[in-house]
């Protein structure tokens, strides 16, 4: 049976829902690496690209929310709700459902360190924090072996954008990062008291 021909709004909004949360889980990977690698254009303040990764993360939370949501809902998907939480390989989808269980429950654990980020030492939530490279490919194989449209041209696209941005967040943050060596080859800081 055709899917386009049985397919209800829910179902729409699910694939499209999954699609908006990919772009923008890349950008909110790339603007965390520029964050922490203080990069950003010379004339803006570091706390713009501060609050921009915290703002597209909002709006990537939302649009995960709605994913998840119809695809609770969606007749033709039947994804149960506990199947959404727990990383379990189920019979209908095999191991992409598990997968995007797992990617959702790493997001949830940054959802989470992020709120709690004041009660928690820094070094703590920069080690929950790292969650986020491997929440991001964990996603991407989620959608890649699930997806309808995982093999349409058009999403072949955008998954390879995402990739390439990914990819080149991460490689920057790894040729931008000090060396071990050169955090103690350099003079300790003095803090001088007023």
């Amino acid at each position: 049976m055709n899917h386009v021909l049985t397919s209800g709004p829910v179902w729409y909004l699910m694939r499209a829902s999954c699609v908006v949360s990919l772009l923008l889980l890349s950008a909110v990977s790339a603007l965390g690496v520029a964050t922490t690698s203080r990069l950003r254009p010379a004339r803006l303040p570091r706390f713009v690209t501060l609050a921009l990764h915290r703002n597209v993360s909002l709006l990537a939370v939302a649009f995960l929310s709605l994913h998840v949501l119809t695809a609770v809902i969606d007749p033709d998907a039947t994804v149960r709700a506990v199947a959404v939480i727990l990383p379990l390989p189920s019979s209908r989808y095999g191991l992409w459902l598990g997968l995007g269980a797992l990617a959702l429950d790493l997001i949830i654990a940054l959802i989470v360190t992020s709120l709690l980020r004041q009660h928690l030492a820094p070094r703590i939530w920069r080690a929950l924090h790292y969650l986020a490279y491997l929440a991001w490919p964990v996603a991407l194989v989620h959608g890649a072996g699930i997806g309808t449209d995982s093999g349409a041209m058009w999403m072949l696209v955008v998954d390879a954008a995402c990739v390439a941005a990914f990819g080149a967040s991460v490689a920057l943050r790894l040729l931008t990062a000090p060396s071990p060596a050169s955090k103690h080859l350099s003079p300790p800081r003095v803090r001088v008291a007023p």
